[in-house]
């Protein structure tokens, strides 16, 4: 059989992703199906799901993913329009042997892209540069499969039913015209207090502003909105639902790590001393927290595939990243689904005082950076890591090296590793004064000069 070549951008670290009709195309999508198919088969599956998001090409994308998939023999169940986390639910739920889910997540309208399972896991890293080699090769398994719908909506929002334990808040929640939308608006009906959802419309342009809760400008409708309506707090999602955001009732972001820690608060209660894992990129302060409610801080690699792994080798019931991926494996699933996140941080508010604002002005103050991102070479970037890393070991520098670099010093840490998933370096920097992020600053700006690598204009 005739092979198939991907673009070479597309098999990424943890998904497939591209520009539709520029590096990513429909046939993609078919040859997808019949070398994930195959590996399916040969690891003696026979079901699989598939979902899809509510951007313009996904039906298409979904179209040829099925019937690539079905050319393998496999039994294709389509769920339909879902957020992420819906198409993972349905994997436990019908108990098949992986899921594709079509999203192109957090990323403009153009983009789109396809995440994994392979049985219940993630497949991700070698397993998908696996699948580029089938497809590569045309060494496609081959057989009379079928394709039919199945509805899990319902049974999944009675999942995400089942372990609310709230008081009554006044909440808006905003989707983002991302395909969670429903799902929200079918949860807040069953939810105690006043719910207001904004951008609930599927809409693959995303008309209102940009699907991705980590930048602040995405969340001035929010904030709007949680003002008018007097609300406690307001809760905010990317595309496909597996990211969260949030802000108090004072309009004050409360970032991906400050969301664990008070997540944490709680649920070290109910599991004393149990490991908690966050990625290099969170703050000193969460560590510190939970270390303090008798947890055991855990810092990982960033990237929620290898974070889902971890949480599986340390038996973690709860991780997260600073981008809003949290991991509920107490009571779930250990995938990161950003509405049953949303329930599980209400809970935790509700069994602490009942004040989000309150809960973050009791977190530890820290001065950082954001998540700076430049553009640095696909190879060279690593190799910039490298060099930075070894000139760190021979100062004798007090660093972790699980992830990039992150160098501690008496005023606060400074990080720098390369993105998996784009050619760029990442940067952030955290102290507990203005003198001291200056210094952390300088001090990763000579790292980098070290290496003929000019820093961003916000350092």
């Amino acid at each position: 059989m005739a092979g198939h070549s991907f673009h070479h951008t597309v098999l990424r670290e943890y998904d497939v992703r591209g520009i539709v009709d520029e590096t990513l195309h429909y046939e993609d999508a078919k040859a997808l199906g019949q070398a994930y198919g195959t590996h399916v088969k040969r690891a003696g599956g026979s079901r699989v799901c598939v979902g899809y998001d509510g951007r313009v090409s996904s039906p298409k994308m979904a179209e040829n993913l099925m019937a690539g998939l079905a050319s393998t023999g496999l039994e294709v169940i389509n769920i339909g329009l879902a957020g992420t986390p819906m198409l993972y639910f349905s994997v436990f739920e019908l108990d098949t042997d992986g899921g594709i889910m079509i999203t192109g997540s957090h990323n403009p309208a153009n983009y789109n892209g396809f995440k994994m399972m392979m049985g219940k896991k993630p497949c991700f890293g070698e397993a998908i540069q696996a699948i580029g080699k089938t497809a590569n090769a045309g060494d496609y398994e081959v057989g009379e499969g079928s394709i039919r719908e199945e509805d899990v909506f319902d049974r999944y929002i009675d999942r995400l039913m089942r372990d609310v334990d709230m008081k009554a808040f006044t909440i808006v929640w905003d989707p983002a015209n991302g395909s969670l939308g429903p799902a929200v608006e079918a949860l807040v009906k069953r939810l105690p207090g006043k719910h207001i959802v904004i951008n609930a419309e599927v809409d693959g342009t995303f008309p209102n502003h940009h699907a991705d809760p980590t930048v602040e400008a995405n969340l001035e409708q929010l904030k709007a909105a949680v003002a008018k309506h007097g609300a406690d707090m307001g809760l905010s999602f990317d595309g496909d639902g597996d990211r969260i955001g949030a802000i108090d009732a004072h309009g004050r972001v409360v970032w991906g790590d400050q969301m664990l820690a008070i997540m944490a608060g709680d649920l070290l209660r109910e599991v004393p001393g149990a490991p908690i894992i966050a990625d290099v990129k969170a703050s000193q302060a969460l560590f510190d927290r939970i270390k303090e409610l008798g947890g055991e801080p855990v810092m990982w690699k960033t990237g929620h595939s290898l974070i889902k792994d971890k949480m599986v080798e340390l038996n973690a019931p709860l991780a997260g990243e600073m981008s809003g991926h949290i991991f509920y494996k107490h009571k779930f699933y250990g995938h990161d689904d950003a509405l049953y996140a949303g329930i599980r941080f209400l809970n935790a508010i509700t069994k602490q005082g009942g004040d989000l604002a309150a809960l973050k002005d009791g977190l530890p103050a820290a001065i950082n950076t954001p998540e700076l991102r430049f553009d640095c070479d696909d190879v060279r970037k690593f190799d910039v890591v490298r060099e930075v890393k070894a000139r760190l070991e021979e100062a004798g520098a007090d660093m972790s090296t699980v992830d990039g670099v992150r160098v501690q010093t008496s005023d606060g840490w400074w990080l720098l590793r390369a993105s998996n998933t784009q050619a760029v370096l990442v940067a952030r920097c955290e102290a507990s004064t203005e003198a001291g992020l200056a210094r952390l600053k300088h001090a990763l700006v000579e790292a980098l000069k070290a290496s003929g690598v000019d820093a961003p204009s916000d350092l």
